[in-house]
């Protein structure tokens, strides 16, 4: 999405999995500079990223790092260390909170009793002023989900 960084000094360094999702303004770094003034080189690692992963907006992974398959990691998350398969990891640093299925089942039953929106309730769907209104209005003190 818009902003995303892939390392271009170090690109070669950068594996991405199949149906990966990086939100708006996600770095990956497969260079860290801040040793050069001391040490007159840079640090430089692999950065791997499984299948199946989300990346949240504001993200940073830094270098020799690897996100496992089938995880999500939160928006302005700095991923410092290895993020093994099938969790929900986010902070800075990153650290674990649930496993995947976890937070699938958490989110499907709040799907159940919350708002759950098709897609005439996006932009790609033309959404209305007044369902844009009503959308505001539903969401005022809770969340809900749009396809």
């Amino acid at each position: 999405m818009h902003g995303t960084i892939l390392d271009p000094s170090h690109c070669w360094l950068i594996t991405i999995g199949d149906n990966v999702t990086m939100a708006p303004r996600v770095h990956i770094l497969a260079h860290d500079a801040s040793t050069c003034h001391h040490l007159g080189y840079a640090r430089i690692g692999r950065v791997d990223i499984g299948n199946n992963v989300f990346i949240g907006a504001d993200t940073v992974v830094l270098p020799g790092v690897s996100i496992g398959s089938n995880s999500v990691i939160g928006a302005n998350s700095t991923v410092t260390k290895n993020i093994p398969d099938n969790v929900v990891a986010a902070g800075n640093p990153a650290k674990i909170i649930c496993p995947i299925n976890e937070y699938i089942s958490r989110n499907r039953k709040r799907m159940e009793t919350g708002h759950v929106y098709g897609e005439d309730y996006t932009l790609r769907g033309a959404i209305t002023p007044q369902q844009k209104e009503q959308q505001r209005n539903d969401l005022q003190d809770t969340t809900g989900f749009v396809i």
